[in-house]
């Protein structure tokens, strides 16, 4: 069994070590760094289970893949590996089970993006929590995955925020409206790149509580249309319909006018390395009445990145120095320090015996507070190493 098999999208792309061979994999949610090489594994003939949501949006993030891959890079899949994934499959609601002779999945809601899954796995009496990605408070897209999960014996949990806690969300939303606000109301444009998936929704319904308009460019508009299609999987999808409508979505030659006049353009990629953000910023870099807002985590290697440590950002081989303002708020779909703390004591409280602490650039330092603070077996797993349990 295979937990997730992702790219990490720095420039160029990290693809997973090893040579897997599973017969099951389990794609937790529909983020790059989780699902963006299973069609790779599709000549295993694996099962491939996910929900729903899951299942269309690793379509997407494929097709965009292989997109990307036409302008000069070898992909990692071709198409009939990634028509084969669909094929392979197999989509679950939220606890319902999938079992074999060996062992039996099931699929509980994870809160950090819409479809995203925790999996617990049952190995004739073993047991494994795999959180994926999680988010135990609510935001504005998704209630939070609540704290009561089943008995494992192991549990292996994500740790992007050990140690630092998230601003209070509604504080958070003031200031990046305020600041938006500001920059209209002086003539300038407001250009917030958002991942696809999740980050483009959240800002749209933000926007719109707020009553400021604007529009939505590339993928998330995709996105939000599959969204809207399987309306059980977001918190109210009445309100993300209001939201998505009152965004002028950009399509075609309208892309060259959106900056005219001072506007807010909520666009992909949401750490500046490709798609309609790159033309924005060409248009608007120098002026230093125009603004960038990011809003997520940028990960080394990227141009989000970049930016925000020199200052500058490269566009077709162009390294442009940005006069405009850049600023960066967090709304994180991840769960904080201390939520992450809950969980851990919530599991071992109920017998879990050993804790692998993954996904975050804190794991060893997480590992130890759980052994120091909880008395359980805690690992920071590197690459290469096996563990029997």
């Amino acid at each position: 069994m295979l937990l997730d098999y992702g790219i990490k999208p720095s420039d160029p792309p990290e693809y997973p070590q090893g040579s897997p061979r599973p017969e099951t994999i389990v794609v937790s949610h529909g983020h790059l760094d989780h699902c963006g090489v299973v069609p790779n594994l599709m000549d295993l003939e694996p099962v491939v289970l996910s929900t729903l949501p899951t299942k269309h949006l690793t379509r997407l993030l494929a097709e965009d893949t292989l997109e990307i891959a036409e302008r000069g890079s070898i992909p990692p899949f071709d198409p009939n590996d990634m028509q084969m994934l669909m094929r392979r499959t197999r989509e679950l609601d939220y606890n319902e089970d999938y079992s074999t002779d060996d062992y039996t999945i099931t699929l509980l809601d994870a809160g950090h993006i819409p479809g995203s899954a925790l999996t617990y796995v049952d190995f004739d009496g073993d047991t494994l929590l795999y959180t994926g990605d999680i988010k135990n408070s609510d935001t504005r897209l998704l209630k939070g995955s609540k704290i009561h999960y089943p008995a494992a014996k192991s549990l292996l949990l994500e740790s992007t925020y050990f140690g630092k806690e998230h601003q209070d969300r509604k504080a958070l939303e003031e200031q990046f409206i305020e600041s938006i606000r500001y920059t209209l109301d002086t003539g300038g444009n407001v250009v917030i790149p958002c991942f696809a998936i999740g980050r483009t929704q959240e800002i749209l319904l933000i926007l719109k509580e707020y009553g400021i308009r604007c529009f939505v460019d590339g993928m998330g508009t995709e996105v939000t249309e599959i969204l809207l299609k399987n309306p059980k999987f977001v918190r109210d999808s009445g309100r993300l319909k209001s939201a998505y409508g009152s965004a002028t979505t950009v399509k075609g030659p309208m892309r060259r006018s959106v900056l005219d006049e001072p506007s807010v353009v909520v666009t992909t990629a949401g750490m500046l390395n490709g798609g309609p953000v790159l033309y924005y910023l060409q248009n608007m870099y120098d002026n230093p009445k125009n603004k960038v807002i990011l809003t997520g985590f940028q990960v080394d290697g990227t141009n989000g990145r970049m930016a925000l440590d020199t200052g500058t950002l490269e566009v077709d081989g162009e390294i442009l120095p940005l006069r405009c303002k850049l600023e960066q708020y967090s709304f994180s779909a991840h769960s904080g320090d201390a939520e992450l703390k809950a969980i851990v004591k919530h599991m071992c409280d109920q017998g879990t015996e050993n804790v692998f602490c993954v996904h975050g650039d804190h794991t060893w330092d997480f590992a130890e507070w759980i052994k120091k603070e909880i008395g359980v077996n805690a690992f920071a797993p590197r690459l290469g190493e096996e563990y029997i349990v």
